[in-house]
Formats: C-alpha cells, structure tokens, sequence
C-alpha cells in the first residue's frame, strides 16, 4: 500500500535523495545544461525556497513503514488573458522521481493522480508537464497516463 503526503522542511534529506534520480539522468544527456555535482546546501536551499511557495506543493509517496518511493513536485499556475489567450488555470507537474526500486509498481501513477486531485480542489482546468526528449520512459508514462504532446521546444548550439 502506498501513502501519498505533502513534504515539509523536515523531509529535505529525503527530496534531495530523490531528485538526485531526476538529475543525474539530466547531467547525463545534457552536461551542458546542469550541475554536475551540486552541494547539498545549495539544493537544500533551492528545495526550501520551493516549499516555502505557496503555489508549488512537493509530495511524497512512501510504505507504511514510511520508506520513501518517489515525490512529486507541482505548481499551480494562473494565466491571465490577454489579446490573444484566454485566461487559464492550470497545474504544472515539475519534476516525479521514483526509486529505482518502487519502478512501475505504480507509485508514479498515485502521485500524478494525487497533483491531479490537488488541481482540482485548486480550480485548474488542465494538467500540464515537460519533459526532455532524451527521458523516453517519462514520455511513455506520462503518454500511458492520457497526456498528450502540446508543443515542443527544440534548440541549437551556437
């Protein structure tokens, strides 16, 4: 059984462990883009800072015996209209990492639900992510999971 509950401060251990999945993968295909090694003082602190905003929520999946399988970082975003767009609100999944260990057993399924759930009771009409073209399993889950691609930013080295 898998417990879904919001981080606070006391689980920055915890989230950096985590994020550490995400962003080696990121400093691996993209050497160019992110910190190789980045302090533990510095993350802790980019972690802190993004708690401490109230509209980013950071989530963590775990056993009952309060193992930590994954987390989940989302952002409610509000646009306001303008001449071309219509006013939209929606939630913006950040970042999910699962332990290498939890992989497919459907704890990045319960934390996509539960930022679903989380848009909701916030009033946002869509869910919204990116990914990098390299993480093809992010793709394919968030794919299984109904997102559909919405656009696509591409770059080029000058």
């Amino acid at each position: 059984m898998i417990s879904i509950r919001a981080a606070s401060t006391d689980d920055l251990a915890i989230l950096a462990t985590l994020n550490a999945i995400v962003h080696d993968a990121h400093v691996h295909h993209r050497p160019d883009l992110f910190v190789s090694a980045p302090s533990r003082e510095a993350l802790e602190a980019l972690l802190v800072s993004r708690l401490s905003d109230p509209h980013v929520t950071f989530l963590i999946a775990e056993t009952p015996g309060g193992e930590a399988l994954g987390y989940a970082m989302a952002r409610v975003v509000i646009r306001h209209g303008s001449a071309l767009t219509l006013p939209d609100s929606y939630i913006s999944v950040q970042q999910i990492a699962v332990a290498p260990s939890a992989s497919r057993s459907g704890v990045g399924s319960a934390l996509l639900n539960e930022v679903r759930e989380l848009g909701r009771a916030a009033g946002c009409r869509r869910l919204v992510t990116d990914v990098w073209d390299f993480n093809e399993g992010a793709r394919a889950f968030y794919e299984a999971s109904g997102l559909r691609c919405m656009n696509r930013t591409l770059d080029q080295e000058l």
